[in-house]
């Protein structure tokens, strides 16, 4: 039975998540049957160089899910193979965030206990994605859902997922790849029209500033959909504007507003505005890309453009869970708060 038993380093997926997955796929593909024995702790933690207490957990909540019993002096056995795994998930950020994790997690409630899922992060590497991909040929997976963000690299995205992922299997997350055509399945943000609309919605606050400043870094996994997206408003709206690469060598100025697209950014440019002695909100205006708790209450609130990421994750677990092949444009929002 120890055969049975996968431990992938790197996955983010905690160790007595994965034991856990193991058993249950076992089960559904009738490898694990009643009265079965399962590898001891002992036996697993040799095996795997991992705690007692996690191989203790993983077999508590199999045993939560009353599917293995234990027998004092004897060890686990397995007690209710009556089970049909929905799906086996490959699932792939660009990078673990405070919104990830709500996609991850919605996600994974939505699929429930007849689903596993080995979760991955390539950090925005093209070299690391493709990595992952190539590796997770030699398991069976029923799905793949991916994000696809780098801050280098990807022209030969679509080849290399043709080559490597059965489109009927693939779920793309977060930005829409058309080249992969209408067929693969996507639930994604439509990032140019979202911060147009976003800005055109944000105009009668907008307009009491001089000029509009996009800060996105040269370097980034943001995709350039956004600066059309904001450059199209601009344009439209008739705006001073700019697109800037560097908050550090940014001269704030008055009747400014500024839109931000990461975390650490936004402090940088709060410093800033700090330091120049400027009132946010009447002679400078930030706009903050995705919404968290922190920026309901910093300064009396950041205004903020977020897609809706706990129905992104939803709505990805649906169409696994429903074997459906479609297309679906995450739903979006602002939040008009002081900053602006």
């Amino acid at each position: 039975m120890l055969h049975l038993i996968e431990i992938i380093e790197d996955s983010k997926i905690p160790k007595y998540k994965q034991i856990v997955h193991s058993v249950l796929t076992a089960l559904g593909n009738g490898q694990i049957k009643v009265n079965d024995r399962l590898p001891s702790v002992n036996e697993l933690l040799i095996t795997f160089d991992i705690s007692r207490d996690t191989i203790v957990k993983a077999y508590d909540h199999l045993k939560g899910m009353k599917l293995i019993d234990s027998v004092p002096g004897k060890g686990y056995y397995v007690k209710n193979d009556d089970l049909k795994l929905k799906a086996k998930v490959f699932l792939l950020f660009n990078k673990l965030s405070a919104h990830k994790k709500i996609i991850y997690d919605a996600f994974a409630s939505e699929l429930g206990n007849d689903v596993t899922i080995d979760f991955f992060i390539y950090d925005n590497n093209y070299r690391q994605f493709k990595n992952l991909i190539l590796a997770s040929k030699s398991r069976e997976y029923t799905h793949y859902a991916i994000i696809c963000h780098f801050e280098e690299g990807g022209e030969d995205l679509v080849d290399f997922v043709q080559d490597n992922i059965p489109l009927d299997k693939l779920l793309v997350l977060d930005k829409k790849v058309s080249q992969l055509g209408s067929s693969v399945s996507s639930v994604y943000q439509d990032f140019e029209g979202n911060i147009h609309a976003s800005l055109k919605e944000l105009n009668p606050q907008l307009r009491k500033y001089r000029r509009v400043k996009l800060l996105r870094r040269k370097h980034t996994y943001h995709p350039l959909e956004i600066k059309k997206g904001f450059v199209k408003f601009c344009n439209e709206y008739a705006y001073d504007f700019e697109v800037f690469e560097d908050i550090a060598k940014e001269k704030i100025t008055p009747l400014t507003a500024y839109i931000t697209l990461t975390e650490n950014d936004l402090v940088d440019l709060i410093k800033k505005i700090k330091d120049a002695d400027l009132t946010l909100g009447k002679n400078v205006g930030i706009i903050s890309y995705n919404d968290t708790p922190l920026k309901e209450i910093v300064l009396d609130g950041i205004t903020v453009i977020s897609t809706d990421f706990a129905q992104l994750g939803k709505q990805a677990a649906q169409l696994i869970l429903n074997n459906e092949k479609r297309q679906f444009d995450n739903p979006f929002y602002v939040i008009p708060r002081k900053s602006l």
